[in-house]
């Protein structure tokens, strides 16, 4: 569903906001269009619809979040990042920022602020992104100092950041109680695919068999689902 712009506000910066919560949209656009430099220009649920505002529509900046009912907000990084090299992207996401933020980068956003920030958080992470700036939470930006320094030098980490993206992706959709065929479906990807990255995945953690992933998932879920705010959980 897009929502435009009146031609009075065609001088402000352009944004369009991917997210598939209707209240955190509203919220989003009423604290973005309160500021004089900028107007949420669109709205989008799904990728698909994300991908023909972008195709059809000028636009100064996306804002996108990580969690989205068809497909991933990091693939959909990927995709605007291949149509649009120069346009900037933020992702904003109710994840925790240790797991996702650099995979946000890597995917092509320029910038990662979490839900719970205060909204001047969020006002001035739009502005660094415009301005061509990167914009990460201080911890995180130490945090990814200290991983990019030489040397021994180590950072603690959990065992999901061995994941690839998609890993992560059927990972979380397995711990919200998705079938493999189910997931295939979701992503539109192949069983056999599927069934590929559940083999990669208990390797990488770890896990004996299928029941053991299914319980480490489903305990992962809920701890994600825990540290969000209330409106942002389904």
């Amino acid at each position: 569903m897009n929502q435009h712009v009146k031609a009075t506000d065609v001088k402000k910066a352009r944004i369009l906001l991917v997210d598939d919560h209707p209240i955190v949209r509203q919220g989003l656009s009423e604290l973005i269009n309160h500021e004089d430099d900028m107007v949420v220009c669109g709205h989008a649920e799904e990728s698909y619809e994300a991908m023909s505002f972008i195709r059809n529509e000028t636009l100064d900046m996306v804002i996108v979040d990580i969690s989205l009912r068809e497909t991933s907000g990091m693939e959909l990084i990927k995709d605007i990042r291949a149509q649009r090299p120069h346009m900037p992207i933020l992702t904003l996401s109710m994840h925790d920022e240790s797991l996702y933020a650099e995979r946000a980068l890597r995917a092509g956003a320029n910038g990662y602020v979490m839900k719970q920030e205060a909204t001047d958080v969020l006002v001035g992470a739009i502005r660094k992104v415009m301005d061509g700036e990167l914009h990460l939470s201080d911890n995180m930006a130490a945090r990814m100092v200290r991983k990019l320094v030489g040397g021994k030098m180590k950072v603690e980490s959990s065992p999901i950041d061995r994941l690839s993206d998609r890993e992560l992706e059927v990972f979380r959709l397995t711990g919200q109680g998705l079938g493999t065929r189910h997931i295939a479906e979701r992503l539109h990807l192949s069983i056999k695919t599927i069934e590929t990255y559940r083999a990669h995945i208990k390797e990488k953690l770890s896990l004996g068999d299928a029941a053991e992933l299914l319980q480490y998932a489903i305990q992962w879920v809920n701890s994600e689902v825990m540290s969000q705010p209330p409106e942002t959980r389904t």
